[in-house]
């Protein structure tokens, strides 16, 4: 067995093929021409490849994607040197061919080469729908889920807040943001969240919905950005920096408010070392263990720390 990259009429094909994990509620077409429009934004053309397990025969057993993502790691100076890590989406074996080990050895060769790309690599990092036993076995090591549900309200003011934010504004903004003075930092690029966002306007044309009004809010120095999950009924955060608790309460107003006139139900906000402090302070915020989406990295460098001690914000997840 041996690991390839997709060619376009491959990766057409296991389009067709993954639809029945990932595709619902769009059609099989949808879900396919929502994957070429994500392969064809900015950030995937950068560092997305489609990765292929093969037989002998070049029979397909096992894929999965990989995306570029920014990380730092300090050094004993004290300084933060850039690099990049992996982050692994849409493991994928057919029904017919598990059972017989094929996304294991598709992980553990992945890894390998991983390691041996040039430049300084630091890691590989997932978010397993299925659970920690199947990657722990590839030197995955999971972190804590939880999330922080707030119901989408109507009657809700934006006044409390500076301004609402609109696709444009990302960029701005991820530069305003502060990133965490920690001894290992994977940081989502302003493409990245905006992939996110391309997200929500694939969705929103295909299933013909409004979009939200806004991707965020900002009151003071304080920033939020969020997305529509539109298949789940969400407005995720995913970025969030509040300088003080009455920043975090207004802007949750706002993305409540916001969520209830796009239709959703609930808004979402992932459980980091950062959210931590205010949170629990939030009106109406109820703490849920997370279904899904449970982070794992594993390192492909020494000395970094293992992945339940490592933050992961909503805008890293593919």
């Amino acid at each position: 067995m041996y690991l390839a990259l997709a060619t376009t009429a491959q990766k057409a094909e296991r389009d067709r093929l993954t639809h029945e994990a990932w595709g619902s509620p769009l059609t099989v077409e949808q879900f396919h021409q929502r994957e070429l429009r994500l392969r064809a934004h900015p950030w995937c053309r950068e560092g997305m490849r489609t990765w292929l397990l093969l037989d002998d025969a070049s029979q397909v057993l096992a894929s999965c994607e990989t995306f570029h993502t920014d990380s730092y790691l300090r050094g004993p100076d004290g300084v933060a040197s850039r690099g990049v890590s992996h982050a692994i989406a849409s493991v994928y074996t057919e029904p017919a061919l598990r059972g017989h080990g094929y996304a294991t050895h598709l992980m553990d060769l992945l890894a390998a080469r991983l390691e041996q790309e040039t430049g300084p690599t630091h890691a590989a990092l997932l978010f397993s729908d299925v659970g920690a036993p199947l990657y722990r076995r590839s030197g995955y090591h999971e972190a804590p889920a939880f999330d922080w549900h707030l119901s989408a309200a109507g009657g809700l003011s934006t006044h409390a807040v500076d301004a609402l934010l609109c696709d444009g504004d990302v960029p701005l903004m991820m530069a305003r943001i502060q990133r965490p003075d920690v001894p290992f930092l994977l940081w989502p690029s302003a493409a990245q969240v905006d992939w996110h966002l391309e997200r929500e306007r694939a969705y929103a044309e295909l299933l013909r919905r409004p979009r939200p009004e806004a991707c965020g809010a900002t009151v003071g120095k304080s920033t939020v950005l969020w997305a529509m999950m539109a298949r789940y009924g969400q407005l995720v955060v995913l970025m969030l920096d509040a300088e003080t608790v009455e920043d975090a309460i207004a802007l949750m107003e706002a993305a409540r408010g916001v969520a209830h006139r796009a239709g959703l139900t609930h808004v979402v906000v992932w459980e980091e070392p950062s959210t931590l402090a205010w949170i629990a302070r939030v009106p109406g915020a109820t703490r849920v263990a997370r279904d899904g989406s449970l982070p794992m990295m594993r390192p492909l460098r020494p000395g970094l720390p293992p992945g339940e001690r490592v933050g992961f914000s909503r805008a890293l997840w593919v």
